[in-house]
């Protein structure tokens, strides 16, 4: 049987076990979300031995190089020797600047570093609060603010958002691997009409890049859809309508469960250069693709970050 050791400790295990469940199992606590490979969090580094990975294209040449690898994807397969990824050595230190409630239930986190972090629209962040950490996506813009913002969905109870409703004005926070994800802004894009549907806080890293697009100039037609498990959750309304009173290309719509039966039969094309971008839970990323791709949007004019729940 393999063996697995990290640090002092060491024991055996089967062959093909998943690491993390190993890791975790007994008693090395490594944090997770999604177990899909899409959010970072369980991030380890293979000092000795080398896993079976199911998702070697989640990393980049660079991390494979230097051992890392998302311990929910990999099965130990002979002697391992794992690093486990500690904030408070391998993260980078920030500080809260600002936290306060967008809505009843989304909490608005701004952090700022020592160093700047170079990042685009559209990437997400894992964020470490203490030993728990959760990838949240970046709602802001690089070349436009000094911080770091993050919209949490905190309707449910978890241990990051539990964490962090508790943080206060000057408190660290340790930041971990930065991604980017199938969100962005191509200035390429600059004349074709662009799709921006967004369910919950999957509107946060749509509306960075919304205001990357309007950075540019973005000369075509910008949709913007915002559906929200009520309406005293559209809680970026204000600030959206007030980018659209100003611009003639730019349209935002809010739509609510009650109504998205028949928001989503309306929904038309008007033209077949049309992009569009999606973010938020499987669900309504499935039914904002599969109603696009009823209406005619090609297969590969339609970027989706779905936010996966913790498994």
């Amino acid at each position: 049987m393999p063996e697995l050791r990290v640090g002092e400790r060491h024991w055996s295990v089967a062959p093909g076990s998943n690491l993390l469940d190993a890791l975790n199992q007994n008693g090395v606590a490594v944090p997770y979300s999604c177990r899909a490979g899409s959010c970072h969090a369980c991030l380890v580094q293979c000092v000795q031995g080398v896993p079976s990975d199911n998702r070697p294209d989640a990393l980049s040449a660079e991390q494979r190089q230097q051992g890392w690898r998302l311990a929910c994807q990999c099965q130990v397969v002979e002697d391992l020797q794992v690093h486990t990824f500690d904030p408070q050595v391998d993260g980078r230190p920030a500080e809260v600047v600002a936290v306060d409630w967008l809505s009843a239930s989304v909490l608005r986190l701004r952090l700022t570093t020592e160093r700047p972090l170079r990042y685009s629209a559209g990437q997400h962040l894992v964020l470490w609060a203490g030993n728990v950490a959760r990838p949240y996506s970046l709602a802001s813009l690089p070349e436009e603010d000094r911080f770091l913002e993050f919209h949490l969905d905190c309707r449910q109870p978890g241990a990051f958002s539990d964490a962090a409703r508790q943080l206060k004005i000057g408190d660290p926070i340790r930041l971990g691997e930065l991604r980017g994800g199938a969100l962005h802004y191509d200035p390429d894009w600059h004349t074709r009409p662009l799709w921006l549907l967004a369910a919950g806080t999957g509107l946060a890293p749509l509306f960075g890049v919304l205001r990357e697009a309007l950075r540019q100039d973005h000369q075509g037609a910008i949709r913007v859809i915002h559906l929200a498990h009520e309406a005293s959750e559209h809680y970026l309304a204000k600030p959206l309508q007030a980018m659209a009173d100003g611009r003639s290309n730019l349209s935002v719509e809010f739509w609510t469960p009650a109504g998205l039966p028949q928001a989503l039969a309306q929904l038309r094309l008007v033209s077949r250069q049309t992009l569009a971008l999606v973010c938020g839970a499987p669900d309504s990323v499935d039914a904002f693709a599969r109603r696009l791709y009823l209406a005619g949007l090609p297969r590969n004019q339609l970027l989706a970050d779905v936010f996966v729940p913790r498994g």
